[in-house]
């Protein structure tokens, strides 16, 4: 089994650094609690970033060049120029509008080119209200008959986009189901990695079938193969791994966001950097380019 130490790529202080990509030669992030949507292209000093009227909990390129935003409680289209200027933002569609404990959370487009997300229960409790759903053009908006939970995370689809994988982060296991884009249909839903000592988080398939995971209080990325055996792992200088990507203009490296969030005085002084983006490059070309929104 590969390990292999994650090296510091950005410096920065995300309270919650999220919903990495590689898209258009930059790596793209959203900063969750700072409202912020952050792009950097590497060998840049620092990152670009776009602030947005409120939390994005994830967020798809479009076909139109535009980008799809999973605000706290409405999916939205927005345009944002090079310079990460906030043009014109429009409202698609209300999210769990009659329940305010909840928020937008993980997601990212499937094969077809729909967006998937879930939602998270913010409130203390933590009970399991929070729900997953697909968003297109052609349909709207529909929740996946899956079971509730209490964070929705680790949402991607396996290469030819027939099965879903997902999670609540809080169950420590990572779920698969079979998965229609069409018809919003999911079933067979079955386990398909325990995480005893992490919370699983943000995952993405690479070009050989297999998942990558960022596991929250762990500090690391855990690469499965398809039938869920672990075959690597990375760790990082900070605990709270969140969402890791594959791309760079080879195709060949890893790279993972870091939080600050839910850290202590103590835990931030011995991880001074929490918040940052950690990579490195692998072996191989392995990244996978997410599909672009269809709108």
């Amino acid at each position: 089994m590969t390990q292999a130490p994650l090296e510091l790529a950005l410096p920065q202080t995300a309270t919650l650094g999220e919903g990495l990509l590689w898209q258009g030669g930059r790596w793209w992030w959203t900063d969750i609690q700072g409202a912020t949507l952050n792009a950097w292209r590497p060998g840049d000093a620092e990152a670009q970033s776009c602030k947005l009227p409120d939390r994005l909990g994830s967020f798809a390129h479009c076909r139109s060049g535009r980008v799809l935003l999973g605000l706290a409680k409405r999916i939205a289209l927005a345009t944002v120029g090079d310079d990460m200027a906030l043009g014109q933002l429009q409202t698609l569609a209300a999210v769990d509008a009659a329940e305010s404990r909840t928020r937008v959370n993980d997601g990212r487009t499937d094969r077809r080119g729909f967006f998937v997300f879930g939602t998270l229960n913010e409130a203390k409790e933590k009970r399991a209200i929070a729900s997953f759903y697909q968003y297109s053009l052609q349909h709207g908006l529909r929740r996946l008959a899956l079971p509730a939970v209490a964070i929705a995370n680790s949402i991607c689809f396996s290469l030819d986009g027939r099965t879903m994988y997902f999670c609540d982060s809080l169950t420590h296991r990572i779920q698969q189901c079979d998965y229609d884009a069409d018809s919003a249909q999911v079933e067979n839903v079955r386990s398909f990695v325990e995480v005893a000592d992490a919370e699983p988080d943000g995952s993405v398939i690479d070009a050989e079938g297999c998942l990558w995971n960022a596991q929250w209080g762990a500090g690391r990325v855990a690469r499965y193969d398809p039938e869920g055996r672990l075959m690597a792992t990375y760790t990082a200088a900070a605990p709270h791994t969140s969402c890791p990507a594959l791309g760079g203009e080879g195709g060949d490296q890893l790279m993972v966001t870091t939080a600050r969030a839910d850290l202590g005085r103590e835990a931030l002084a011995a991880h001074p950097l929490s918040g940052s983006l950690f990579g490195l490059r692998l072996p191989q070309a392995l990244a996978v380019e997410d599909t672009l929104f269809d709108d």
